[in-house]
């Protein structure tokens, strides 16, 4: 039995999470939430997590009902994600190894998401859909490695909906993509979009440039410099989201067929923050349905970064006998899925 305390600090949420042999012990988290049309920079959202840390590693452990000593090994997010709150959990986390005198272990953040996800829905070996608001990827396991067999070309899937979001001047609170969420469901006309998929690759950036000019005709008209020009139609900001939703989704659902058909799998797991969504859970399913598959996915638990996810995925490395010396120890922005040896798997 292993009891791991992890340490998630990736963007605008700094969570710790306890887990004792694949059980749930605490999960604690607070999101630096911006006022509306304004997204979160590095120095700002570093200054919230500080300020929130060692409140929360007390509340996890009160929680837990655990002292520092029934600890095993301390994990923290060592990338990817924005350097200055990366650097405030891997300083807490090399404090904390030193004063309670635990093994210290850095863990990928997508790896984290992977792991958190099948441990929670008991996916065996599927076909995952990782999306959140910095990454967009396909991902299968093959060969001690989770391959990427597709990914965005450009911006993330939750970076294009909070975007879009800090355009029509959407509430932060809770998130940016939870309100693009419920505006969708009101919204009645679909509006053509561009649909972007290169092999097995998606782009959103001029899908993004696109609805913005839709969603602002006159500064359109303005930058184009034609004030004779016919008056361009105005759309809902409900119609807008449900579009944006609608075309964005049916493309991730594309590729994520396609990788099922080539790896002859008939499970799906979708992870990351945008994986909440319901509406690309319901198009994720009837897919999964029409090929006689499973579609599996967590709620905003799990599915939301969180130290629990950074916990369970070092407490797997730790019992396959990962080490990290103090020294490596350090954080990185760019750390890719297929980095990571995944050591801890034999199927």
């Amino acid at each position: 039995m292993v009891c791991a305390l992890g340490i998630e600090g990736s963007a605008n949420k700094i969570g710790i999470g306890i887990i004792n042999d694949g059980k749930v012990l605490a999960n604690v988290r607070r999101t630096y939430i911006t006022p509306p049309g304004e997204g979160f920079l590095p120095k700002e959202t570093a200054k919230h997590h500080r300020e929130a840390i060692l409140a929360l590693v007390q509340a996890s452990l009160k929680e837990a009902q655990l002292q520092p000593s029934d600890l095993d090994v301390i994990c923290y997010t060592k990338g990817p994600g924005m350097a200055p709150p990366l650097l405030v959990g891997a300083i807490v986390a090399r404090t904390l190894s030193l004063l309670w005198k635990k093994p210290l272990l850095g863990v990928n953040h997508c790896v984290g998401h992977i792991e958190m996800g099948r441990l929670i829905t008991g996916a065996q070996n599927p076909i995952v859909l990782y999306v959140s608001g910095g990454n967009t990827q396909v991902i299968a396991y093959s060969n001690k490695r989770y391959r990427i067999f597709g990914e965005t070309i450009d911006i993330a899937v939750g970076n294009c909906l909070d975007r879009f979001a800090r355009i029509i001047k959407l509430s932060n609170d809770p998130s940016p993509g939870y309100n693009i969420e419920q505006l969708a469901k009101q919204g009645k006309q679909y509006i053509k979009l561009p649909y972007v998929v290169k092999g097995m690759d998606v782009s959103f950036s001029g899908l993004l440039s696109h609805i913005e000019e839709l969603a602002e005709p006159n500064k359109r008209r303005n930058k184009r410099k034609k004030p004779q020009a016919e008056p361009e139609p105005e759309y809902s900001q409900a119609d807008l989201c449900y579009s944006l939703q609608e075309t964005i989704f049916a493309m991730l659902v594309e590729i994520t067929e396609r990788a099922m058909a080539h790896c002859e799998s008939n499970e799906v797991l979708i992870v990351g923050g945008v994986g909440c969504n319901e509406r690309l859970q319901e198009m994720m399913r009837i897919m999964c349905e029409e090929r006689e598959g499973k579609l599996f996915a967590t709620d905003e638990r799990y599915c939301i970064d969180n130290g629990l996810m950074i916990a369970h995925a070092g407490a797997e490395m730790f019992k396959s006998g990962t080490e990290m010396p103090l020294e490596d120890a350090f954080v990185t922005q760019r750390y890719r899925t297929d980095e990571v040896l995944v050591n801890w798997r034999d199927d």
